[in-house]
Protein backbone atom coordinates (compact mmCIF):
# COMPACT_ATOMS: atom_id res chain seq x y z
CA UNK A 1 0.00 0.00 0.00
CA UNK A 2 1.61 3.53 -0.46
CA UNK A 3 2.71 5.44 2.18
CA UNK A 4 1.41 9.41 2.48
CA UNK A 5 3.36 11.13 4.76
CA UNK A 6 0.68 14.12 5.92
CA UNK A 7 1.67 17.23 7.24
CA UNK A 8 -0.82 19.62 9.02
CA UNK A 9 -1.51 23.11 8.34
CA UNK A 10 0.70 24.83 10.85
CA UNK A 11 3.56 22.87 10.59
CA UNK A 12 6.61 24.13 7.75
CA UNK A 13 6.23 24.20 4.45
CA UNK A 14 2.09 23.25 4.44
CA UNK A 15 1.75 24.34 1.15
CA UNK A 16 3.77 21.82 -0.88
CA UNK A 17 0.99 19.11 -1.74
CA UNK A 18 -2.72 18.15 -1.05
CA UNK A 19 -1.81 15.18 0.68
CA UNK A 20 -3.91 15.37 3.93
CA UNK A 21 -5.12 18.55 3.07
CA UNK A 22 -9.11 19.48 2.84
CA UNK A 23 -9.45 22.15 0.60
CA UNK A 24 -12.39 24.67 0.48
CA UNK A 25 -13.86 26.21 -2.99
CA UNK A 26 -14.25 29.56 -2.52
CA UNK A 27 -16.32 31.36 -4.81
CA UNK A 28 -15.56 34.82 -3.88
CA UNK A 29 -18.30 36.64 -6.32
CA UNK A 30 -20.95 38.08 -3.97
CA UNK A 31 -20.74 41.92 -4.99
CA UNK A 32 -23.09 44.80 -3.66
CA UNK A 33 -24.01 48.44 -5.28
CA UNK A 34 -21.03 49.65 -3.53
CA UNK A 35 -18.96 47.64 -5.76
CA UNK A 36 -19.24 48.37 -9.75
CA UNK A 37 -20.70 45.32 -10.62
CA UNK A 38 -24.00 45.82 -8.51
CA UNK A 39 -26.03 43.08 -6.41
CA UNK A 40 -23.94 40.36 -8.28
CA UNK A 41 -25.35 37.10 -7.23
CA UNK A 42 -27.49 38.11 -4.44
CA UNK A 43 -29.99 39.01 -7.05
CA UNK A 44 -31.41 41.81 -5.67
CA UNK A 45 -32.05 43.96 -8.68
CA UNK A 46 -35.86 43.77 -8.70
CA UNK A 47 -38.04 43.80 -5.50
CA UNK A 48 -38.94 40.70 -3.61
CA UNK A 49 -36.17 38.60 -6.00
CA UNK A 50 -33.27 36.78 -4.35
CA UNK A 51 -30.41 34.63 -5.69
CA UNK A 52 -29.42 32.87 -2.23
CA UNK A 53 -30.85 29.85 -0.37
CA UNK A 54 -28.37 30.82 3.18
CA UNK A 55 -27.87 33.64 4.76
CA UNK A 56 -24.69 35.18 5.89
CA UNK A 57 -24.46 35.79 9.74
CA UNK A 58 -22.86 39.33 9.80
CA UNK A 59 -22.52 39.17 13.79
CA UNK A 60 -19.21 39.81 13.66
CA UNK A 61 -19.01 42.03 11.17
CA UNK A 62 -17.88 45.75 11.28
CA UNK A 63 -20.51 48.48 10.25
CA UNK A 64 -18.18 49.23 6.69
CA UNK A 65 -18.67 45.68 6.08
CA UNK A 66 -22.65 45.42 6.25
CA UNK A 67 -24.80 46.49 3.15
CA UNK A 68 -28.59 46.85 3.74
CA UNK A 69 -30.80 44.56 1.26
CA UNK A 70 -34.01 44.99 -0.25
CA UNK A 71 -35.43 42.23 2.24
CA UNK A 72 -36.71 43.21 5.98
CA UNK A 73 -36.08 40.71 8.95
CA UNK A 74 -38.69 39.91 10.86
CA UNK A 75 -38.68 43.22 13.19
CA UNK A 76 -38.36 45.46 10.23
CA UNK A 77 -34.85 46.21 9.77
CA UNK A 78 -33.04 45.83 6.35
CA UNK A 79 -31.07 42.43 6.30
CA UNK A 80 -27.54 42.48 5.22
CA UNK A 81 -25.12 41.17 3.35
CA UNK A 82 -21.31 41.32 2.53
CA UNK A 83 -19.14 41.95 -0.53
CA UNK A 84 -16.29 39.46 -1.10
CA UNK A 85 -14.51 42.24 -2.81
CA UNK A 86 -14.10 43.44 0.97
CA UNK A 87 -10.67 43.09 1.96
CA UNK A 88 -12.01 42.92 6.33
CA UNK A 89 -14.23 40.29 4.86
CA UNK A 90 -11.71 38.17 2.60
CA UNK A 91 -9.73 38.64 5.93
CA UNK A 92 -12.49 37.71 8.05
CA UNK A 93 -13.03 34.45 5.92
CA UNK A 94 -9.71 33.55 6.12
CA UNK A 95 -9.03 33.60 9.64
CA UNK A 96 -12.17 31.33 10.29
CA UNK A 97 -10.81 28.72 7.96
CA UNK A 98 -7.33 29.38 9.83
CA UNK A 99 -9.16 28.97 13.40
CA UNK A 100 -10.97 25.79 12.21
CA UNK A 101 -8.04 24.52 10.73
CA UNK A 102 -8.89 24.70 7.08
CA UNK A 103 -5.67 23.90 5.06
CA UNK A 104 -6.98 26.19 1.71
CA UNK A 105 -8.61 27.19 -0.41
CA UNK A 106 -9.52 26.64 -4.22
CA UNK A 107 -10.02 30.24 -5.66
CA UNK A 108 -13.38 30.09 -8.50
CA UNK A 109 -12.05 32.27 -11.40
CA UNK A 110 -14.95 32.08 -13.98
CA UNK A 111 -13.41 32.47 -17.37
CA UNK A 112 -16.96 33.77 -18.56
CA UNK A 113 -16.38 36.92 -15.93
CA UNK A 114 -13.15 37.28 -16.70
CA UNK A 115 -13.74 37.93 -20.50
CA UNK A 116 -15.76 41.10 -18.92
CA UNK A 117 -13.48 43.93 -17.97
CA UNK A 118 -15.07 45.37 -15.42
CA UNK A 119 -16.17 41.73 -14.06
CA UNK A 120 -12.36 41.14 -14.10
CA UNK A 121 -11.27 43.82 -11.83
CA UNK A 122 -13.87 42.82 -9.34
CA UNK A 123 -12.10 39.23 -9.80
CA UNK A 124 -8.58 40.81 -9.35
CA UNK A 125 -9.61 42.95 -6.30
CA UNK A 126 -11.08 39.23 -4.71
CA UNK A 127 -7.87 37.20 -5.30
CA UNK A 128 -5.62 40.39 -4.33
CA UNK A 129 -7.52 40.19 -0.94
CA UNK A 130 -7.54 36.41 -0.63
CA UNK A 131 -3.86 36.19 -1.49
CA UNK A 132 -2.96 38.91 1.24
CA UNK A 133 -5.40 37.34 3.72
CA UNK A 134 -3.94 33.73 3.26
CA UNK A 135 -0.39 35.06 3.52
CA UNK A 136 -1.47 36.59 6.87
CA UNK A 137 -3.47 33.28 8.21
CA UNK A 138 -1.38 30.68 6.90
CA UNK A 139 -3.44 29.30 4.56
CA UNK A 140 -3.09 28.07 0.76
CA UNK A 141 -4.50 29.31 -2.19
CA UNK A 142 -4.71 28.02 -5.61
CA UNK A 143 -6.42 29.39 -8.99
CA UNK A 144 -9.36 27.19 -10.18
CA UNK A 145 -10.68 27.99 -13.60
CA UNK A 146 -14.59 26.85 -14.06
CA UNK A 147 -15.00 26.93 -18.27
CA UNK A 148 -18.89 27.42 -17.54
CA UNK A 149 -20.32 29.63 -20.01
CA UNK A 150 -17.35 30.02 -22.28
CA UNK A 151 -18.22 29.65 -26.17
CA UNK A 152 -16.33 27.83 -28.23
CA UNK A 153 -12.57 29.67 -28.71
CA UNK A 154 -12.80 31.56 -25.88
CA UNK A 155 -10.30 28.70 -23.69
CA UNK A 156 -7.64 30.37 -25.97
CA UNK A 157 -8.70 33.76 -26.14
CA UNK A 158 -9.97 34.28 -22.58
CA UNK A 159 -8.48 31.90 -19.88
CA UNK A 160 -4.67 31.31 -21.66
CA UNK A 161 -4.84 34.90 -22.04
CA UNK A 162 -5.42 35.65 -18.37
CA UNK A 163 -3.38 33.00 -16.83
CA UNK A 164 -0.60 34.78 -18.59
CA UNK A 165 -1.87 38.79 -16.86
CA UNK A 166 -2.11 36.70 -13.67
CA UNK A 167 1.64 35.52 -14.19
CA UNK A 168 3.27 38.59 -15.51
CA UNK A 169 0.89 41.59 -13.84
CA UNK A 170 -0.03 39.68 -11.00
CA UNK A 171 2.54 37.22 -10.57
CA UNK A 172 0.23 35.32 -8.67
CA UNK A 173 2.64 32.43 -7.89
CA UNK A 174 5.29 34.74 -6.13
CA UNK A 175 3.12 34.10 -3.31
CA UNK A 176 4.35 32.34 -0.45
CA UNK A 177 0.82 31.11 -0.07
CA UNK A 178 0.10 29.57 -3.55
CA UNK A 179 -0.41 25.89 -3.12
CA UNK A 180 1.99 23.22 -4.94
CA UNK A 181 1.29 19.72 -5.81
CA UNK A 182 4.30 17.30 -6.89
CA UNK A 183 6.84 20.07 -6.60
CA UNK A 184 5.18 22.28 -9.08
CA UNK A 185 2.41 25.78 -8.55
CA UNK A 186 -1.21 23.83 -8.89
CA UNK A 187 -4.09 25.02 -11.28
CA UNK A 188 -7.67 23.69 -11.42
CA UNK A 189 -9.71 23.71 -14.57
CA UNK A 190 -12.68 22.55 -13.72
CA UNK A 191 -15.67 21.88 -15.93
CA UNK A 192 -13.76 19.48 -18.47
CA UNK A 193 -15.91 16.33 -20.24
CA UNK A 194 -19.45 17.25 -19.25
CA UNK A 195 -21.92 15.78 -20.98
CA UNK A 196 -24.88 19.26 -21.42
CA UNK A 197 -23.39 20.33 -24.50
CA UNK A 198 -21.25 22.81 -23.69
CA UNK A 199 -20.06 25.27 -26.40
CA UNK A 200 -16.04 24.85 -26.08
CA UNK A 201 -14.89 21.21 -27.07
CA UNK A 202 -12.85 18.31 -25.69
CA UNK A 203 -10.07 19.38 -27.88
CA UNK A 204 -9.65 23.19 -26.26
CA UNK A 205 -9.39 21.82 -23.13
CA UNK A 206 -6.68 19.66 -24.31
CA UNK A 207 -4.98 22.37 -25.56
CA UNK A 208 -5.35 24.21 -21.92
CA UNK A 209 -3.70 21.73 -20.41
CA UNK A 210 -0.70 21.06 -22.67
CA UNK A 211 -0.47 24.41 -22.08
CA UNK A 212 -0.32 24.86 -18.36
CA UNK A 213 1.78 21.86 -18.11
CA UNK A 214 4.28 22.47 -20.88
CA UNK A 215 4.31 25.97 -22.21
CA UNK A 216 7.51 27.22 -21.42
CA UNK A 217 6.97 30.38 -20.27
CA UNK A 218 3.19 29.99 -18.36
CA UNK A 219 3.41 26.26 -17.72
CA UNK A 220 5.41 23.82 -15.68
CA UNK A 221 2.52 23.61 -13.47
CA UNK A 222 0.47 21.05 -11.96
CA UNK A 223 -3.30 21.09 -13.00
CA UNK A 224 -6.43 19.81 -11.36
CA UNK A 225 -8.81 18.46 -13.47
CA UNK A 226 -12.35 19.15 -12.47
CA UNK A 227 -14.48 16.10 -13.86
CA UNK A 228 -18.74 14.93 -13.90
CA UNK A 229 -19.14 12.16 -11.49
CA UNK A 230 -18.81 9.57 -14.13
CA UNK A 231 -15.70 10.82 -15.89
CA UNK A 232 -14.20 7.24 -16.50
CA UNK A 233 -17.75 5.52 -17.80
CA UNK A 234 -18.25 8.19 -19.82
CA UNK A 235 -22.13 7.93 -19.13
CA UNK A 236 -24.57 9.90 -17.13
CA UNK A 237 -23.06 13.14 -16.44
CA UNK A 238 -19.93 12.78 -18.92
CA UNK A 239 -19.61 12.96 -22.00
CA UNK A 240 -19.75 9.41 -23.81
CA UNK A 241 -16.61 10.75 -25.94
CA UNK A 242 -13.48 8.43 -25.26
CA UNK A 243 -11.33 11.41 -25.85
CA UNK A 244 -11.78 12.87 -22.49
CA UNK A 245 -9.54 10.34 -21.44
CA UNK A 246 -6.86 11.25 -23.89
CA UNK A 247 -7.57 14.92 -21.77
CA UNK A 248 -7.33 14.12 -19.27
CA UNK A 249 -3.78 12.22 -19.60
CA UNK A 250 -1.80 15.51 -19.33
CA UNK A 251 -3.71 16.60 -15.82
CA UNK A 252 -2.07 15.23 -12.70
CA UNK A 253 -4.98 15.21 -10.35
CA UNK A 254 -8.51 13.99 -11.07
CA UNK A 255 -11.62 15.76 -9.50
CA UNK A 256 -14.94 14.42 -9.86
CA UNK A 257 -18.03 16.61 -9.07
CA UNK A 258 -20.48 15.27 -6.57
CA UNK A 259 -22.69 18.34 -5.38
CA UNK A 260 -26.12 17.08 -6.28
CA UNK A 261 -24.89 13.25 -7.59
CA UNK A 262 -26.55 11.86 -3.87
CA UNK A 263 -29.27 13.07 -1.97
CA UNK A 264 -29.30 11.23 1.41
CA UNK A 265 -27.03 9.12 3.84
CA UNK A 266 -27.75 6.17 2.57
CA UNK A 267 -27.83 7.11 -1.77
CA UNK A 268 -23.79 8.66 -0.81
CA UNK A 269 -23.20 5.35 0.65
CA UNK A 270 -23.73 3.77 -2.39
CA UNK A 271 -22.74 5.60 -5.14
CA UNK A 272 -19.15 6.33 -3.15
CA UNK A 273 -19.00 2.88 -2.97
CA UNK A 274 -19.76 2.45 -6.61
CA UNK A 275 -17.39 4.36 -7.89
CA UNK A 276 -14.36 5.09 -5.38
CA UNK A 277 -12.11 2.31 -5.79
CA UNK A 278 -12.33 1.67 -9.29
CA UNK A 279 -11.45 6.05 -9.82
CA UNK A 280 -8.94 5.39 -7.72
CA UNK A 281 -7.53 2.47 -9.49
CA UNK A 282 -7.86 4.39 -12.20
CA UNK A 283 -5.35 7.55 -11.22
CA UNK A 284 -2.94 5.04 -9.61
CA UNK A 285 -2.52 3.26 -12.92
CA UNK A 286 -1.63 6.43 -15.23
CA UNK A 287 0.44 7.92 -11.89
CA UNK A 288 -2.56 10.39 -11.46
CA UNK A 289 -3.95 11.92 -7.92
CA UNK A 290 -7.36 11.42 -6.85
CA UNK A 291 -9.31 14.09 -4.77
CA UNK A 292 -13.07 13.87 -3.88
CA UNK A 293 -15.41 16.22 -3.49
CA UNK A 294 -17.42 16.54 -0.07
CA UNK A 295 -20.84 18.74 -0.03
CA UNK A 296 -22.64 19.95 3.38
CA UNK A 297 -26.33 19.77 1.51
CA UNK A 298 -28.13 21.49 -1.26
CA UNK A 299 -30.69 24.06 -1.70
CA UNK A 300 -31.60 26.43 -4.66
CA UNK A 301 -35.04 27.50 -4.75
CA UNK A 302 -34.75 30.96 -4.25
CA UNK A 303 -32.47 30.82 -7.39
CA UNK A 304 -34.72 28.27 -9.48
CA UNK A 305 -37.82 30.51 -8.82
CA UNK A 306 -36.00 33.60 -10.75
CA UNK A 307 -35.59 30.81 -13.45
CA UNK A 308 -39.23 30.75 -13.22
CA UNK A 309 -38.48 26.69 -11.86
CA UNK A 310 -39.85 25.37 -9.01
CA UNK A 311 -37.62 23.26 -7.01
CA UNK A 312 -37.78 22.39 -2.77
CA UNK A 313 -36.08 24.18 -0.02
CA UNK A 314 -33.36 22.00 1.55
CA UNK A 315 -33.66 19.67 -1.37
CA UNK A 316 -30.61 17.81 0.29
CA UNK A 317 -30.66 18.36 4.37
CA UNK A 318 -27.57 18.81 5.71
CA UNK A 319 -29.35 16.78 8.80
CA UNK A 320 -26.47 18.98 11.39
CA UNK A 321 -23.60 18.06 9.85
CA UNK A 322 -24.13 14.18 9.73
CA UNK A 323 -24.59 14.29 5.82
CA UNK A 324 -20.96 15.86 5.51
CA UNK A 325 -19.57 13.70 7.77
CA UNK A 326 -20.88 10.27 6.29
CA UNK A 327 -19.55 11.41 2.95
CA UNK A 328 -16.27 12.02 4.58
CA UNK A 329 -16.11 8.81 6.56
CA UNK A 330 -16.87 7.13 3.71
CA UNK A 331 -14.23 8.31 1.91
CA UNK A 332 -11.30 7.96 4.10
CA UNK A 333 -12.63 4.43 4.82
CA UNK A 334 -11.70 3.64 0.99
CA UNK A 335 -8.30 5.42 0.86
CA UNK A 336 -8.64 9.46 0.32
CA UNK A 337 -5.41 11.02 1.06
CA UNK A 338 -6.78 14.80 0.15
CA UNK A 339 -10.39 15.88 0.03
CA UNK A 340 -12.05 19.15 -1.42
CA UNK A 341 -15.08 20.88 0.36
CA UNK A 342 -17.41 22.25 -1.78
CA UNK A 343 -17.68 25.03 -1.08
CA UNK A 344 -16.67 27.97 1.57
CA UNK A 345 -19.12 30.46 0.57
CA UNK A 346 -21.78 29.09 -1.94
CA UNK A 347 -25.17 30.42 -0.66
CA UNK A 348 -27.02 30.45 -4.23
CA UNK A 349 -26.51 26.56 -3.97
CA UNK A 350 -26.56 26.26 -0.26
CA UNK A 351 -23.59 24.17 -0.14
CA UNK A 352 -21.49 27.29 2.01
CA UNK A 353 -20.06 25.86 5.12
CA UNK A 354 -19.00 29.30 6.29
CA UNK A 355 -20.87 30.98 9.41
CA UNK A 356 -24.81 31.39 8.06
CA UNK A 357 -27.89 32.45 10.08
CA UNK A 358 -31.23 31.38 11.53
CA UNK A 359 -32.24 35.30 11.40
CA UNK A 360 -33.44 35.53 7.46
CA UNK A 361 -35.68 37.53 5.96
CA UNK A 362 -39.05 37.40 5.18
CA UNK A 363 -40.99 37.30 1.80
CA UNK A 364 -38.99 34.52 -0.06
CA UNK A 365 -39.49 30.46 -0.80
CA UNK A 366 -37.24 30.46 2.36
CA UNK A 367 -33.76 29.94 3.58
CA UNK A 368 -32.23 26.56 5.27
CA UNK A 369 -31.76 27.17 8.67
CA UNK A 370 -30.48 24.95 11.21
CA UNK A 371 -31.15 27.44 14.49
CA UNK A 372 -29.90 24.52 17.37
CA UNK A 373 -26.39 24.81 15.82
CA UNK A 374 -23.95 27.46 16.57
CA UNK A 375 -22.78 29.17 13.17
CA UNK A 376 -19.58 28.09 13.03
CA UNK A 377 -20.57 24.33 13.28
CA UNK A 378 -19.51 23.56 9.64
CA UNK A 379 -16.18 25.67 9.95
CA UNK A 380 -15.67 23.34 12.90
CA UNK A 381 -16.55 19.99 11.24
CA UNK A 382 -14.55 20.83 8.08
CA UNK A 383 -11.19 20.94 10.25
CA UNK A 384 -12.48 17.65 12.19
CA UNK A 385 -12.49 16.09 8.86
CA UNK A 386 -8.81 17.28 8.30
CA UNK A 387 -7.78 16.17 11.22
CA UNK A 388 -9.33 12.69 10.44
CA UNK A 389 -7.55 12.92 7.43
CA UNK A 390 -4.13 12.87 8.82
CA UNK A 391 -5.24 10.62 11.59
CA UNK A 392 -4.99 12.89 14.43
CA UNK A 393 -9.07 12.03 16.21
CA UNK A 394 -10.69 8.39 15.28
CA UNK A 395 -13.15 8.35 12.39
CA UNK A 396 -15.97 7.54 13.95
CA UNK A 397 -19.36 6.26 12.99
CA UNK A 398 -21.19 9.39 14.60
CA UNK A 399 -20.08 13.06 14.29
CA UNK A 400 -17.29 13.81 16.77
CA UNK A 401 -17.92 15.44 19.89
CA UNK A 402 -17.49 19.52 20.24
CA UNK A 403 -16.24 20.35 23.68
CA UNK A 404 -18.62 23.00 25.37
CA UNK A 405 -17.45 26.55 24.88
Amino acid sequence: MLSIQFCSADQPGPHASLFGRVMCGYQGWFSTPADATGWRHYGFEKPGQCHIDLWPDLAEFSAEERHDTPLRLPEGRPAQVFSSANPATVRRHLQWARDHGIDGLFLQRFGASVRDRQNRAFCDAVLTQVRASAEATGRSFAVMYDLSGLRAGEIERVVMQDWKYLRQELRVLDSPAYQHHAGRPLVAVWGIGFGDARDYTLEECHSLLRFLRDNPEFGGLSVMAGVPWSWRTLDRDATADPQLHQVLAKADVISPWAVGRYHDLDSAARLIREVHAADAAWCLERGKDYLPVLFPGFSWANLMRLRGQEAPLNQVPRLGGRFLWHQARQRLRHGATMLYVAMFDEMDEATAIFKTTAQVPVGMVGFVTEPELPSDHYLWLTGQIGRALRREIPLSDNLPARPAP
